[in-house]
């Protein structure tokens, strides 16, 4: 609702049963969102964004894209300017998940999270 205030269509998605979180992977994946959303309001100049979650047997997935356009030309590959994308990718990785983030072929910007819902991640 923060985020739609400012202008921003945001819409949220989904898809799956619901499951309990461990508190910490709760947290983070809410984080994650947050910061997504952030970087959409500071960078994308866009007026959409989609935050969609999807629970299945492997784990849950959250994405964020949103139909912005690049916020200034392409600098030189490997050089970020800020530090969200990398808390973005921490934060992923400190639950055992992966992250994939940047520019969509259709345009726009797009983060990607999966957390896997196992035994078998770190806790």
């Amino acid at each position: 609702d923060r985020v739609r205030a400012t202008g921003l269509d945001v819409t949220a998605r989904i898809d799956g049963a619901p499951v309990d979180l461990p508190a910490g992977l709760d947290l983070a994946a809410y984080r994650i969102v947050q910061e997504a959303l952030t970087n959409t309001l500071k960078h994308a100049r866009a007026t959409a964004a989609e935050v969609h979650l999807c629970y299945g047997p492997a784990g849950l997935v959250l994405a964020v894209t949103d139909d912005g356009r690049a916020a200034a030309p392409a600098g030189r590959p490997g050089l970020a300017r800020g530090r969200g994308l990398i808390g973005i990718r921490e934060r992923a990785a400190l639950h055992g998940g992966t992250c994939q983030a940047g520019p969509r072929p259709g345009g726009g910007f797009g983060v990607r999270v999966a957390f896997p819902l196992s035994g078998d991640r770190p806790s």
